[in-house]
């Protein structure tokens, strides 16, 4: 189909805009986790952090995508494991748990995700721990580059899972490059207003880091076969942020307290 019946054909469209809020749903985790490592870095180097992070993400998934059967190959089992168990008198194999190069990428970005939560976690709970050789790490860890890496690898991870999700919603290549291009865009719009909003409001960021822990749980279950639907986790991301807002409310709206040293 050539582009001008793409753009008069009523079905591309309704594809088109489900491509693009989805891409931009799936892109809420990958713009957190960019906006947290951006945010530890020198204030210059914020917001070219950001920008290249992001555009590495455009330009792996426009890259994916124009190499659709290497993508089609990524869901193909490259092993499996036998797993044993009873079977009657003599026990045997119940099943095989067969693995492919995309739950291979699952299952790595998942435990990346998971060790690097749990370390700016612990770093949030125990910040005392910055002499020695903690120091060194941290001032390593706060590097741009080292950010680049790390920003690089789970857009990885985030690229592969969200453009497999997008071939199997249409078979139209323009459509899935629009969608990506759009959705990239809406996240650079509204990478710096995030970031900003996490700094100013500290408890965001141990929130944040919970939903990367929870969506690096999941990538490892994806891995294993174990699907849960994109919906719970994202109904829970959104209540826990509802709530976090009406403690920020009442926050604002509790009266200062009065410096007594002043009477």
């Amino acid at each position: 189909m050539d582009i001008a019946a793409l753009v008069s054909d009523p079905t591309a469209w309704a594809a088109l805009v489900t491509l693009v809020v989805m891409e931009v749903v799936l892109g809420i985790d990958n713009l957190v986790f960019i906006s947290i490592l951006s945010n530890k870095l020198p204030e210059h180097q914020r917001r070219r952090a950001r920008r290249i992070g992001i555009s590495l993400a455009l330009l792996m998934r426009l890259a994916l995508l124009s190499t659709l059967s290497f993508i089609a190959g990524l869901t193909k089992p490259v092993f499996a494991l036998p797993w044993q168990g009873p079977a009657g008198d003599h026990g045997g194999p119940l099943f095989e748990l067969s693995f492919s190069w995309r739950d291979l990428i699952l299952l790595a970005g998942g435990a990346f995700l998971i060790w690097k939560a749990t370390t700016e976690i612990h770093e949030k709970v125990d910040p005392n721990q910055t002499h020695g050789v903690m120091d060194t790490k941290a001032r390593v860890g706060g590097s741009l580059a080292t950010a680049i890496v790390q920003i690089l690898i789970l857009d990885l991870v985030f690229s592969v899972d969200s453009i497999l999700t997008a071939v199997g919603m249409t078979d139209q290549l323009a459509i899935m490059m629009t969608a990506v291009i759009i959705a990239v865009g809406v996240m650079l719009l509204a990478a710096d207003p995030l970031a900003e909003f996490i700094r100013k409001n500290p408890t965001i960021v141990m929130l944040a880091l919970g939903f990367l822990l929870m969506i690096g749980a999941v990538l490892i279950a994806d891995g294993f076969g174990v699907h849960v639907p994109k919906g719970y986790i994202y109904a829970a991301m959104a209540f826990s942020g509802g709530v976090e807002a009406l403690n920020m409310l009442a926050r604002r709206a509790r009266p200062a307290p009065i410096d007594k040293t002043l009477h």
